[in-house]
């Protein structure tokens, strides 16, 4: 067990919200049972783990890879949508965890200062924003737009601050190009799933100047998603089968849908229907590999 082994259930649920939203219900019904059942489990062993091997959140890398759990929630929350109560519950058990991590996160971050945390970025640490998008899409979906955007915006903010310092390595670290962890994906997959929470909160707001810049922000951040498509390709292809691809580009998939519905080009739909079929061939070729943030020399 690790602290990131949530991200199971992420990747799981995501591609099940895929395969729903291209109708494809004989692929997205049973990994949405598996998910939700795959969730309490995790839970359990989570806290057995946590007693066992003295976890503790004032290491960064393990309080980032808790972000897996809140992002977990979320992810589920949005696939059993239609059910108000089970969105309640998740949000419920989603919020005051993100609370009590990101307060550690920016304790641990400070602790570490500048240089530290130059030395020490890798991609997983987007899960913070990850997190905090999926909350604003449970936010929305729970009917709190206000609390969405904020949530957005904040998601936002860390993108950038955690995508900063991973390229500030990769400038000044050869080696850190060189060796490129399957965990970079998860760059892509911020920008993913804020395309997606923008995309509710954009239907929420129906219009105004409000909405008319979410939908702008919206479009740049699938823009910018898509951009990080080839290069992570290029230098992570021989680790896309790892879990660290599979959330992202499932995440892709539905950005893609939507914003198909944005923008009225009905090509993105096809494109957003080969990415699902990508992502549902790596969900199945990752259940060996039951890891997501890989370890990182302190």
């Amino acid at each position: 067990m690790r602290p990131d082994a949530f991200a199971a259930v992420m990747a799981t649920g995501i591609v099940s919200i895929a395969a729903a939203d291209h109708g494809v219900d004989v692929v997205s019904v049973p990994l949405a049972v598996v998910a939700a059942a795959a969730l309490p489990i995790l839970v359990v062993a989570t806290a057995v783990a946590w007693k066992r091997d003295s976890w503790t959140l004032r290491d960064l890398d393990t309080a980032m890879a808790l972000f897996t759990y809140v992002a977990a929630c979320c992810v589920l929350a949005a696939r059993f949508s239609e059910h108000g109560w089970v969105v309640w519950v998740l949000g419920a058990m989603a919020l005051p965890a993100w609370v009590s991590l990101a307060g550690n996160v920016v304790r641990d971050m400070r602790r570490l200062g500048w240089t530290g945390l130059r030395d020490r970025a890798h991609g997983g640490w987007e899960l913070a924003s990850v997190a905090t998008s999926g909350l604003a899409i449970v936010f929305v979906i729970a009917g709190t737009v206000f609390l969405a955007l904020i949530f957005w915006l904040l998601a936002l903010c860390a993108y950038c601050a955690m995508t900063a310092l991973v390229l500030l390595r990769a400038w000044q670290e050869p080696s850190a190009r060189r060796n490129v962890p399957p965990d970079d994906w998860i760059v892509m997959g911020g920008l993913a799933i804020a395309t997606l929470a923008g995309d509710h909160i954009h239907h929420a707001l129906y219009a105004g100047p409000i909405a008319d810049a979410v939908r702008a922000v919206t479009i740049a951040t699938w823009v910018l998603a898509s951009a990080w498509i080839a290069p992570l390709a290029a230098v992570c292809w021989r680790r896309i089968r790892d879990w660290p691809a599979v959330f992202p580009l499932g995440t892709y998939a539905s950005a893609t849908l939507a914003m198909a519905g944005e923008t009225g080009w009905g090509w993105m739909a096809g494109v957003s229907l080969a990415f699902f079929w990508l992502a549902f061939a790596l969900w199945l070729f990752a259940l060996p590999l039951p890891r997501f943030v890989h370890p990182h020399p302190r």
